[in-house]
C-alpha cells in the first residue's frame, strides 16, 4: 500500500508497549511548556551565534593547516592514510556538521533577531556545504509543521503495511540491512534533495532544485532559484580549486569530509524520528503538539558539543525551533518534568540502535483495525 493514512492489516502490539509514549492528548499545552522555560532561553544573540560560527570555521581552518603536513615525504604512507587523513576526515566532517547545524538555525530564525542576517549567513554556510539553503529551509519548515503526520510530514515518512502481501522480511536479513544502511548514510542526503527519496509522496517528481517542484509554493520559487545560483557559484569555486591543486587534493580536503557531513546529517535526522516507541498519526488523529513530541533525544558523546546539541535536545527543538542551540540544554531540563512519559530519550549507542531499529522499524501499522495511531513494526 505504501505511504498514506490508512491500513487494513492489524498487528499485535509488542510485549514492550508499556515503553511507548502516550498517544492521548496531554493535559498540558505548548504554553505550559513555554512558561516553564526561563525567558532568557528564547533570546537570540547575534554576537554569541556569530562566535559559534567563528569557532567552527577556525577549527576547520586549523584542521586544514595541519593536513598540509600529512603528505610530506617524511610521513610514512601507512601513517598518512591509516591514521592522519582518517583523523582529519572524521573531525573535519564533525565540525562541518556543526556548521551545517548553525546554518539550519538560520533557517529557523534562531541565529539572530534579523531575518536578513539569518538568511545571509545561512545561505553562505549551507551553500559551502552544497545545501540549497532556501529550498531546504522551506521543506524543513513543513517538516516541523507536520511532524508525525503520515500524510503531510516531509521526510522519513514510513511505509504503511496495508496487507499481508506487503512483505518486508527480506529487509530484515543482515546483508541487505547493511547494504541499505550504507547507501542511506552515504547517498541518502543527495538522493533526498534530487529525487525526494524518503520524503512525502507527491503527484509528480519532486526535488529541491526545481523552483516549480511541488514541494514549493509560488512565492518560494525565487528563493529556490537563488539557492541554485549560490550552489553553482560554490561548485564553480570548487572546480577552480581542483584545477589549481588537483582533484586528489579536493577529494582529500573537501569531498570526503563533505560525505562525512552527509553521513552525520542523515544518521542524526533519521534516528531522531525512528524508534519503536514513537507513534505516527493519520489525519484523523494527528495534532501538532503530539506530532512534535514524537521524536527522541540521543547523545553522541563528545560529538554533542561539535554538533551544537542538535541530537540530545531534539525534543525541545521541535517544540521551540526558534530557540538558539546554546539555550537548548537548559530548556530541555525545564520541560522534561512536564513532558513526563511523553518525553523519549534513547541512551543506547546510536549505531547499535540503528542496526536494531532498522529491522524493527521497517513499516508502521495500527495495533487494532480502525485505529488512527500507527506504530513501527
Amino acid at each position: 500500500m505504501g505511504k498514506g493514512g490508512d491500513a487494513s492489516v492489524v498487528h499485535r502490539p509488542s510485549s514492550k508497549v508499556s515503553k511507548r509514549v502516550p498517544v492521548e492528548k496531554p493535559d498540558f499545552t505548548v504554553g505550559t511548556l513555554r512558561r516553564a522555560i526561563p525567558p532568557h532561553c528564547f533570546e537570540r544573540s547575534l554576537l554569541r551565534s556569530s562566535g559559534y560560527v567563528a569557532a567552527d570555521l577556525l577549527g576547520m581552518a586549523a584542521l586544514y593547516f595541519c593536513s598540509t603536513f600529512i603528505d610530506q615525504p617524511a610521513v610514512p604512507r601507512w601513517l598518512a592514510y591509516g591514521l592522519l587523513w582518517p583523523t582529519y576526515w572524521f573531525f573535519q566532517g564533525a565540525i562541518g556538521t556543526g556548521v551545517w547545524v548553525l546554518a539550519h538555525e538560520c533557517g529557523h530564525q534562531a541565529f539572530s533577531k534579523w531575518q536578513v542576517v539569518n538568511d545571509a549567513v545561512g545561505l553562505t554556510l549551507h551553500s559551502c556545504l552544497l545545501v540549497p539553503y532556501y529550498s531546504w529551509k522551506h521543506s524543513h519548515r513543513r517538516h516541523h509543521s507536520n511532524t508525525g503526520s503520515l500524510e503531510r510530514d516531509e521526510v522519513f515518512v514510513p511505509a504503511i503495511k496495508g496487507s499481508e502481501a506487503d512483505d518486508f522480511s527480506l529487509e530484515h536479513t543482515a546483508p541487505l540491512r547493511l547494504f541499505y544502511i550504507i547507501i542511506t548514510l552515504t547517498l541518502g542526503w543527495p538522493m533526498y534533495l534530487v529525487a525526494n527519496v524518503s520524503g512525502r509522496p507527491y503527484d509528480r517528481w519532486a526535488n529541491h532544485f526545481d523552483p516549480y517542484s511541488p514541494i514549493f509554493s509560488k512565492r518560494e520559487r525565487l528563493e529556490v532559484a537563488i539557492s541554485d545560483l549560490a550552489l553553482v557559484a560554490v561548485m564553480g569555486g570548487l572546480y577552480s580549486l581542483a584545477q589549481s591543486f588537483g582533484w586528489l587534493w579536493l577529494l582529500k580536503v573537501y569531498i570526503i569530509p563533505y560525505v562525512v557531513v552527509n553521513h552525520w546529517l542523515v544518521l542524526i535526522t533519521l534516528m531522531q524520528h525512528t524508534h519503536p516507541d514513537l507513534p505516527h498519526y493519520n489525519s484523523k488523529e494527528w495534532d501538532w503538539l503530539r506530532g512534535a513530541m514524537a521524536t527522541v533525544d540521543r547523545s553522541y558523546g563528545f560529538l554533542d558539543v561539535l554538533f551544537h546539541h542538535i541530537a540530545d535536545t531534539h525534543v525541545a527543538h521541535h517544540l521551540f525551533s526558534a530557540m538558539p542551540h546554546y539555550h537548548a540544554e537548559e530548556a530541555s531540563a525545564a520541560i522534561k518534568p512536564i513532558l513526563g512519559k511523553y518525553y523519549k530519550e534513547d541512551k543506547r549507542n546510536v549505531f547499535v540502535a540503528m542496526w536494531k531499529d532498522w529491522s524493527v522499524c521497517r513499516f508502521v501499522a495500527p495495533d487494532e483495525a480502525g485505529n488512527n495511531v500507527f506504530w513501527f513494526q
